[in-house]
């Protein structure tokens, strides 16, 4: 047993989870700079249609998101529950399936998508004033889109791998160029909307080539090899039946993000859907922290679950469940609190600000709540339990919210937008609730049958 088998195996779990996530919810917050402060640069000229233009990138880099994701965090939660179970070769595999997977996703996702970006774009809500800033944007993430996907899927292997500090180290090295080359490509040399875009993918290379050069220098228990890396039809099947829980909320996020955007355009026009674009924003920098936790529990999470130590699964959710808790109340009283002025910062537009605090006193109601139901299907994906989390997942996206997206708006006009939201963030949270009594349940059931088997195996 390594050494970073026995931290996950036998280190104390509060401080454990700590340690793996306090590098990713830093990691994260800096990385959701990556969206918020192009948004904030692009705020800051003063152009409605400009910020509404971003806005409408949403539902396709949710997109490229979920590709990411079917591969990165498949693996990584894989890669996890087979060094639990000691079986390292295997875990190698998976990597080496996990690289080829997130070249082949990279470059196919920009072949597709450059063709018929317009068509897109438009279907997506964009209208004749903000379809060039959108165009110009997201053409541009398009053309380095395959260094994205491998450093997403690479950096979420490294934490897999039991390196967590090594992946935030990734995530603050392009995120942290991003901050800094963003007001020089837009204000500095006057790129304007297209300079956040070459910011961001210049930011995106840097951090592949980090993540590379890990494996490339044999630092980590997995190693990257070749011969590993020709696909293998068990394992990529393997790997997307985890992954397919976080790919299905990122398309039924797009989804939902475009149904939001059409009804805003009714209700409120372009105006509106920039206010949606703060809103969201902001949304992000509160989330940030918990998904950070999120990629925290995963190796603790699915290791300690192959390896039969449920009581510590069982800790480490209960930690994680408060320690999300705590932030996204946090969260919930500066948003109600501060509304004005938080959005004021992105961009001063009077008419926008008023709607925007409108909009986002009602969107953030369910905030307090939120970090229990994230947490409980992250657990699901962590252990293997892929159908699960799919269920929870579709069941805020597609069963709950997008109906209200088209009953809601038309009955209360734009207060209906905001409505959706917070109806839907409840009721996930209640058939969440449900599933995870039953889970802990269920696991009670496998302590009591590990210790009768290790009681008749010392009798023997």
């Amino acid at each position: 047993m390594t050494a970073r088998e026995r931290e996950l195996a036998f280190d104390p779990i509060k401080p454990l989870v700590l340690k793996y996530s306090i590098p990713a919810i830093i990691a994260m917050m800096v990385n959701a700079l990556y969206n918020v402060v192009d948004r904030f640069w692009i705020g800051q000229l003063n152009d409605v249609n400009a910020m509404s233009g971003i806005g409408l990138t949403a539902p396709l880099s949710n997109i490229l998101l979920a590709l990411m994701m079917l591969g990165g965090l498949g693996a990584t939660s894989l890669i996890s529950i087979r060094l639990g179970e000691r079986r390292k070769q295997e875990a190698e595999v998976v990597l080496g399936n996990a690289m080829t997977m997130s070249i082949v996703v990279g470059i196919g996702a920009t072949l597709v998508g450059l063709p018929f970006l317009d068509r897109i774009l438009v279907t997506f809500g964009a209208s004749p004033a903000t379809l060039p800033y959108a165009m110009g944007y997201m053409r541009i993430i398009l053309y380095g889109n395959v260094f994205n996907t491998i450093s997403f899927a690479m950096n979420h292997t490294i934490r897999g791998g039991g390196f967590p500090r090594r992946a935030a180290a990734s995530q603050l090295l392009g995120a942290g160029m991003n901050v800094v080359l963003d007001p020089i490509f837009i204000f500095t040399f006057g790129l304007g909307v297209a300079g956040a875009a070459w910011a961001t993918i210049i930011s995106q290379f840097a951090s592949a080539i980090f993540v590379m050069s890990f494996y490339f220098l044999k630092k980590s228990v997995v190693e990257l090899k070749l011969i590993n890396m020709p696909l293998k039809a068990e394992v990529v099947k393997q790997i997307t039946a985890i992954g397919v829980s976080s790919f299905a909320m990122q398309i039924a996020a797009s989804l939902v993000t475009v149904l939001a955007n059409r009804a805003l355009r009714i209700q409120g026009g372009d105006l509106a859907i920039g206010a949606m674009t703060v809103i969201q924003s902001l949304l992000i920098m509160v989330m940030m922290p918990v998904f950070g936790i999120n990629q925290g529990l995963q190796p603790i999470l699915g290791f300690n679950y192959g390896a039969r130590n449920y009581e510590r699964v069982q800790q480490a959710w209960r930690f994680g469940v408060m320690f999300a808790t705590s932030i996204v109340v946090v969260g919930f009283a500066v948003m109600q609190l501060f509304p004005n002025q938080i959005i004021s910062a992105f961009i001063k537009d009077v008419e926008l600000n008023r709607i925007g605090t409108e909009g986002i006193r009602i969107v953030m109601l369910m905030l307090p709540v939120i970090g229990f139901q994230i947490i409980s299907t992250i657990y699901f994906t962590s252990i293997g339990k892929a159908r699960i989390s799919l269920l929870l997942s579709m069941l805020r996206q597609i069963i709950v919210l997008a109906p209200l997206y088209l009953i809601l708006p038309p009955i209360f006009g734009i207060t209906g937008v905001w409505m959706a939201m917070p109806i839907a963030d409840l009721t996930a949270t209640v058939i969440t609730a449900v599933l995870i009594t039953r889970e802990m349940r269920l696991l009670r059931g496998m302590i009591r049958q590990r210790d009768r088997e290790l009681e008749l195996a010392q009798e023997a």
